[in-house]
């Protein structure tokens, strides 16, 4: 089944769920390897050129995501605490604002300069019109810190799902899996 149901998440879903994962995982490493290049590195532009179009494309999934959470039915919460389920919502909800603004924030390190993000050599995504002063400096550091806090919430949102699956013996990592056969 393509589309969500109230009891399970649909392919679309699961895909787009799990392909940003990987994305932001291989990001964040890629990050990590490229803040110890320097110019004359083999692999310095590359990096950087590779970074940057895996960032707008994970944009545009994140676009994407969003649409799609907002037209398709969402599964049912499973049964908890008030409060386990509001920590939940809270969690998914600063997963979102963490991916949107460390997205952002790469865009303006990006666009400092005042030249449009080459993605793949397929088409450019335009600098804005207008720049803040120091803005690659102050963008960069706000995507540093948000590039951990997303780290830091993703390890946090993923020992949830493996605390709902091997301790409370729930659907949660199973309908994110495909191995929940409810309908």
């Amino acid at each position: 089944m393509l589309k969500n149901s109230s009891k399970s998440y649909g392919w679309i879903s699961i895909v787009i769920h799990w392909l940003m994962a990987i994305a932001i995982f291989f990001m964040f490493g890629l990050g990590l390897y490229m803040v110890d290049l320097t110019y004359y590195d083999a692999w310095y532009k590359g990096s950087l050129d590779l970074h940057k179009s895996l960032g707008m494309a994970v944009l545009g999934f994140f676009i994407f995501r969003v649409f799609w959470r907002v037209i398709t039915t969402q599964p049912t919460a499973l049964a908890g605490p008030k409060w386990q389920q509001l920590l939940a919502h809270w969690m998914h909800q600063s997963l979102y604002v963490v991916m949107l603004l460390l997205m952002v924030s790469g865009y303006l390190i990006s666009t400092a300069d005042g030249r449009a993000i080459a993605v793949f050599d397929l088409l450019n995504i335009p600098a804005l019109p207008w720049h803040v002063e120091n803005q690659e400096d102050i963008a960069g550091e706000i995507h540093a810190i948000l590039s951990w806090l997303l780290i830091a919430l993703s390890v946090a949102h993923a020992l949830a799902a493996l605390k709902h699956h091997f301790i409370n013996k729930d659907r949660t990592l199973k309908r994110m899996l495909k191995v929940d056969n409810v309908n």
